[in-house]
């Protein structure tokens, strides 16, 4: 890693320009900028009127439909993709070979077999450049506090854990096109909305072993599933329940851990800050140990901003951002294989899908009643 990187702006272009590019990355892009960790140097999008609106709005000085020519003439240091799941792996092959760290919006891509693609294309070691996904929730103060406590045994063993992503979307939402079809949304709410609360359980519970899962889809006119259901085993022994919904009119993200000394439960809907946190000590926990415990100091809520700062600072000193490589696959493993396990009625093991096997290329792994009509699709595009 160079010292001209590591006291320089991150050369920054940003790809894709629709609604979480604004709502959620150009803020926290701009905030590192004002601190000169990163410059926004450019804007691609497919749509010539989209990408200039971006631009100018936000004083971006290159804006293109270009992403070879941007990458040629601009060489930037970090390529943030806010496009479909479906172009994630071509962008992010592209970027890297390039020679631009990625940072990729979730949903990761569409297989393991496109996340193991874009990380072959990243440079052997640590420097980078690599590509990391977008897992805001590991970023947080609430998590930073508790994951340390865990991994120093501070709770105790952890048990059983809950974890449940409960959402409503309406038949309008998904009158969207490319919504809840597997192609381009890449899944239903397991792939697509769970995805944040699967990660930090997986996080803070540490590497599961088994999964058990049933997916249904009971209201809405799609391909993939709208609501799963999964029983887990960690490696540790614990076990957990996971439930991705998107027909819960009472919208609710919720952790719960029970340890052999404590309970911790973490409450909200699209995002927390440490008053989100509640921690429940077992009979006999004296009193200064709880207090500790509740001590989550200073507020950073999950954000984009939480993980941009952290992801900037790991590129600077040459480590490995923790959702990149493996950090980031084994999400995307355990979504795997609940699919796998609902579509073919038997317990997954982690490890068991690579190449060869029709879940590591499509989720849906061709199964009946899931996969594509592919009839229907030709004739939709005859």
């Amino acid at each position: 890693m160079s010292s001209h990187r590591s006291t320089t702006p991150l050369r920054t272009a940003v790809v894709g320009t629709g609604g979480i590019a604004r709502s959620s990355h150009l803020p926290a892009l701009r905030t590192l900028a004002d601190t000169g960790e990163v410059e926004i140097v450019a804007a691609v999008d497919v749509d010539t009127a989209a990408v200039r609106a971006f631009a100018d709005g936000a004083g971006i000085p290159y804006a293109s439909t270009d992403l070879d020519a941007t990458l040629t003439e601009l060489r930037p240091d970090l390529v943030v993709l806010c496009t479909p799941p479906a172009v994630h792996r071509g962008q992010a092959v592209t970027a890297l070979k390039a020679g631009a760290w990625v940072w990729c919006e979730k949903p990761p891509c569409p297989s393991l077999a496109d996340f193991d693609a874009i990380e072959s294309a990243e440079k052997p070691g640590d420097a980078g450049p690599y590509a990391s996904i977008v897992f805001q929730h590991r970023f947080g103060s609430g998590a930073r506090h508790v994951r340390r406590l865990l991994r120093e045994g501070a709770f105790g063993r952890p048990l059983v854990a809950h974890c449940q992503t409960t959402w409503y979307r309406d038949a309008a939402y998904y009158s969207v096109p490319w919504r809840g079809r597997w192609a381009t949304e890449g899944g239903g709410p397991a792939m697509g909305h769970g995805i944040h609360q699967t990660d930090l359980l997986l996080d803070l519970m540490g590497p599961w072993s088994e999964v058990r899962g049933m997916a249904a889809r009971l209201v809405h006119d799609v391909e993939t599933e709208d609501v799963s259901t999964a029983q887990v085993r960690f490696a540790s022994g614990a076990v957990a329940t996971v439930v991705n919904s998107v027909l819960s009119p009472d919208e609710v993200s919720r952790i719960r851990i029970d340890c052999e000394r404590a309970t911790i439960e973490l409450t909200h809907l699209y995002g927390y800050r440490n008053a989100d946190w509640r921690i429940t000590p077992a009979p006999g926990v004296p009193e200064e140990t709880v207090t500790a415990w509740r001590d989550f100091g200073a507020d950073e809520p999950s954000s984009h901003l939480a993980q941009l700062r952290a992801l900037v600072a790991d590129i600077r000193t040459g480590r490995r951002h923790a959702t990149s490589g493996a950090g980031g696959r084994q999400t995307l493993e355990f979504i795997t294989a609940l699919y796998k396990s609902a579509f073919t009625d038997t317990p997954v093991r982690a490890g068991e899908i690579g190449p060869g096997d029709p879940y590591y290329t499509e989720l849906h792994g061709g199964a009946q009643g899931w996969a594509p009509d592919t009839t229907r699709e030709e004739e939709a595009h005859a």
